[in-house]
């Protein structure tokens, strides 16, 4: 097999007639990468299949393949979903590609639904189309008086002849019979004869049993399919020792909280929806070189230091904080997370403080200077002299062994998800073994890759066997840069890359929050919730937290080196809180399907370049279709007005959804207003009032 790019030629394989057969006993055909009809440029495929494509259950995947053939005659494609087993699940008829950039270039799309998870797979399909080129042909000639009679006998023939096939129910073999002698009675006229050849029912039964010929199987192209929170879901993150921490105020000494007093939080992340609790590193941190307040080289007494500084006499990677609790604790806290709807994620920082047992036991695990210290991490300008980076050339085996202990332990605990910290700073090699091993035998664990760098390593990352990873969306403010980044993720890129929205982090306070006020924090939790399947948020971002350290694109009092002490019930009574909103949105994901798929965002066009548009739509398999229009303005200094104009085919709209003047009823799930909307309409949207509408197209039973 050869590959060029992501080009796929195709073997021979299926072929129901023997046309290109040897009499003799070896097959001319043998050996070449061309079938009867040529298959190219299958998607979703990841490197000519080396790689799965990422896939969740009940998710459309736009699944496509350019195909040709010499000559004029009809062909057919489809698409076959095979199941774990091997057995066909369904099979979808795809259609030339529509669009300008589509045009003349052989492009077939559809979409096909994985049911389950595990290790599916599809093929594609090409045939002659018999029935498609008989109906173009005779449509043409008939018409001009050309073979009138033979078009019409080959018409009744095909019919006949496709009445015989066994997969076909017994109305289509009736209505198939039926039509073919119509075509054959020569006492009707040839209109009368082509319209029974064309009827609505023939149509249908040729639709769902194609008559086919020539048939060119491609080879079978790989589909991981994971579960729901692969892929689909929202973050929260807090640090447990935040959370129920106080401070004697006459003394300034804190006292820190743990897991049980971080436990009486949980409700409240439950109450707003999310579905992720994503705690920082839970492990003894470091006394050397810890870092202060505001990551200052001069800590004090009090200062916890960061819990990305792991490890101290107290132990390492395997054991807890002592402040936050035992191990017991721990369990106790994820189950309470658990009885809630909430799943636990846990950081996985492959790094050390410089008083981790391993400096001690395994110091080969670190790159030695030649003036014999150890090197500290380092991001120019910043440094981090309280954490020391693995270096994994010089024992691959023995580090790589060590992490799969930890990463196995933490299992045993009820962890499932692991947000991995700075993966991009490992080789790519070992997350494909450390992700692969551990998927093996707990294909229910997802990892989440914090590689905010190159797009080259973000994506090997993600075909390494990273379920999800943060974006650039958290840079991404302006109308265009969210257009070109929303089509690039849902579009470009999903077989491989699943981007979770992050709309803040402690590392990360955009200029877009720290200048644009509350109307900033509504925007982007907009955006963030309805753009992509998955997002997350820090806490305190539903306080407006918006201060950053002068110079810096960081809060302020970084959580990560100090206790935060937040007023959750003074910020809700007083209404200074955005938890209201979050819940709303968080409910609106829930309530509608569209929004946990990812290729299924289509941008729309507005006359004003602060106003973005975008809709989402899925039909499930009853019919039900639901679909979103969400109209954000991202100037959060102002109103804006806009001419919103709409692409009408992707809404999918059936003429029951219609009013008499060709009009739709759409209802705002933010504010609950309802609209009469079409092809193009006036919005006003006030940053101050309401940045965005989230629509709902309204169905008509």
């Amino acid at each position: 097999m050869m590959f060029v790019a992501n080009v796929v030629l195709v073997t021979n394989t299926v072929r129901t007639i023997t046309a290109l057969k040897s009499k003799t006993k070896t097959d001319i055909t043998d050996g070449l990468r061309f079938g009867r009809f040529p298959i190219t440029a299958v998607q979703p495929v990841v490197e000519g299949g080396r790689f799965p494509a990422k896939a969740l259950p009940g998710e459309d995947l736009v699944v496509g393949a350019t195909v040709f053939r010499e000559g004029h005659d009809q062909l057919g494609v489809s698409a076959v979903l095979l199941d774990p087993r091997g057995r066909e699940r369904q099979r979808v008829r795809l259609s030339p590609a529509q669009g300008e950039q589509w045009k003349g270039l052989d492009r077939w799309e559809g979409l096909i639904t994985p049911g389950g998870t595990g290790a599916w797979s599809f093929v594609i399909e090409a045939w002659h189309d018999r029935y498609g080129t008989w109906h173009h042909n005779a449509e043409v000639k008939v018409a001009a008086g050309i073979d009138v009679e033979l078009m019409l006998a080959e018409g009744a023939a095909l019919l006949s002849g496709a009445a015989d096939d066994a997969g076909r129910t017994g109305a289509e073999k009736r209505t198939l019979r039926a039509a073919s002698l119509v075509l054959a009675d020569p006492t009707k006229t040839a209109e009368q004869r082509l319209g029974a050849g064309f009827s609505p029912e023939v149509l249908a039964a040729v639709e769902r049993l194609p008559i086919r010929e020539l048939v060119t199987v491609s080879e079978r192209f790989p589909l991981q399919v994971e579960r729901d929170l692969a892929g689909r879901g929202s973050w929260y993150e807090f640090f447990p020792r935040s959370e129920g921490a106080v401070v004697d105020h006459s003394t300034g000494v804190w006292t820190s909280g743990n897991f049980h007093t971080a436990a009486k939080r949980l409700d409240a992340v439950a109450d707003m929806g999310f579905d992720v609790i994503y705690l920082p590193p839970i492990h003894p941190i470091g006394f050397q070189h810890r870092k202060g307040r505001n990551n200052t080289l001069t800590p004090g007494p009090q200062d916890p230091g960061s819990p990305w500084a792991i490890g101290s006499k107290d132990g390492g990677h395997d054991a807890i904080h002592p402040e936050l609790g035992t191990f017991e604790d721990f369990d106790a806290f994820v189950a309470r997370a658990n009885d809630l709807g909430l799943e636990v994620a846990l950081d996985l920082a492959l790094q050390a403080a410089p008083d981790h047992p391993w400096v001690t036991s395994n110091p080969e695990w670190f790159t030695t200077r030649v003036d014999g210290s150890i090197a500290y991490a380092e991001n120019p300008p910043k440094k981090y002299q309280d954490i020391y980076p693995l270096n994994f050339d010089n024992d691959p085996t023995g580090l790589s062994k060590e992490i799969l202990r930890i990463v196995q332990l933490w299992i045993s605990h009820g962890v499932k998800i692991f947000r991995v910290d700075n993966p991009h700073t490992k080789p790519v090699w070992f997350w494909e073994w450390l992700i692969g091993k551990i998927n093996k035998k707990n294909p229910e664990v997802v990892f989440l890759a914090e590689a905010f760098t190159r797009p080259p390593m973000m994506h090997a990352l993600g075909r390494a066997g990273f379920q999800q990873s943060y974006t650039y969306f958290t840079w991404r403010n302006t109308k265009t840069e969210l257009e070109q980044y929303f089509h690039e993720v849902s579009h470009e890129s999903p077989a491989f890359f699943r981007p979770n929205f992050f709309v803040n982090t402690p590392d990360i306070l955009t200029e877009y929050l720290q200048y644009g006020g509350p109307a900033a924090f509504r925007i982007r939790a907009a955006l963030a919730a309805t753009a992509s399947p998955l997002w997350g948020v820090y806490a305190g971002y539903e306080l407006y937290e918006h201060v950053a350290r002068p110079g810096a694109e960081e809060y302020i009092d970084n959580e990560k080196y100090e206790y935060k002490a937040r007023d959750w019930e003074g910020a809700a009574e007083s209404g200074r809180t955005l938890a209201p909103y979050i819940t709303r949105l968080n409910t609106i994901r829930k309530d509608h399907v569209a929004l946990g798929d990812l290729q299924n965002l289509t941008l729309h066009s507005s006359t004003d370049d602060a106003t973005i548009v975008y809709s989402k739509h899925k039909t499930l398999p009853d019919g039900t279709k639901d679909t979103l229009i969400v109209v954000v303005n991202v100037d959060p200094h102002s109103a804006r007005e806009s001419t919103v104009s709409l692409d009408l085919a992707a809404l999918q709209l059936d003429s029951r959804d219609l009013n008499d003047d060709g009009r739709f009823r759409v209802d705002d799930l933010i504010t609950g207003q309802s609209w009469e909307w079409g092809e193009h309409n006036y919005v006003r949207l006030d940053a101050h009032v309401e940045p965005a509408h989230i629509l709902s197209i309204r169905r008509q039973p």
